[in-house]
């Protein structure tokens, strides 16, 4: 089990994998987020006991959110654009199923994180167009998504609004580490570089 475990690992690795280091933290985070979304269903039942019915839907965002690194492979501009994008486009399909009582409109908050990060200054047209679409999505839909589909519970709406709160700071945290990591492993290449320079 811990061999197929590695080679799982090492493939997704191989799969993330980018020469430019913005490319390889959108396939980084695009897969981390695919891999999550198995356990949501699991992560609503705990919140709301009973019918989930809405989550099922909210799989439609699993093929591009794995199709991120395939898509860098042909544009790194594109794979960029595509994981905020998605995650945009699964943030509302989610408020309409759920309801905005549910607070899954803050995941609009990583979306844009990510448009602003992963993109160079020469390419924040494209980063400030992402982040304007999630602005717009929230100031523009938040009051026409109309009734969800399941009526929960105040107290249940209370639960997956921690769900979604915590879920959101903790992908915006893994975002921070990512991009964190890379920094740090350009500054001990460009450490090293210097070394050899000075020999």
């Amino acid at each position: 089990m811990t061999a197929v475990l590695r080679n799982v690992v090492a493939t997704a690795r191989r799969y993330a994998d980018h020469p430019d280091p913005r490319v390889a933290c959108a396939n980084t985070i695009a897969l981390l987020v695919a891999s999550n979304q198995p356990f949501y269903p699991l992560y609503v039942l705990w919140a709301v006991r009973q019918d989930i019915t809405p989550v099922w839907f909210t799989f439609f965002s699993t093929p591009f959110f794995l199709a991120v690194p395939a898509l860098s492979r042909r544009s790194g501009v594109a794979g960029r654009v595509l994981l905020p994008l998605t995650g945009i486009a699964n943030t509302v399909l989610s408020a309409w199923l759920f309801g905005v009582a549910s607070a899954v409109e803050i995941f609009l908050i990583p979306c844009s994180v990510i448009a602003l990060l992963l993109f160079r200054p020469s390419e924040r047209a494209v980063a400030f167009t992402l982040t304007g679409l999630a602005l717009v999505a929230f100031l523009f839909l938040h009051e026409v998504y109309g009734a969800p589909m399941i009526d929960y519970t105040a107290q249940e709406y209370a639960a997956l609004a921690r769900l979604n709160a915590i879920s959101a700071a903790m992908l915006t945290g893994f975002v921070a580490l990512v991009f964190s990591n890379r920094l740090a492993e350009a500054e001990r290449s460009a450490e090293a570089v210097g070394d050899q320079k000075s020999r």
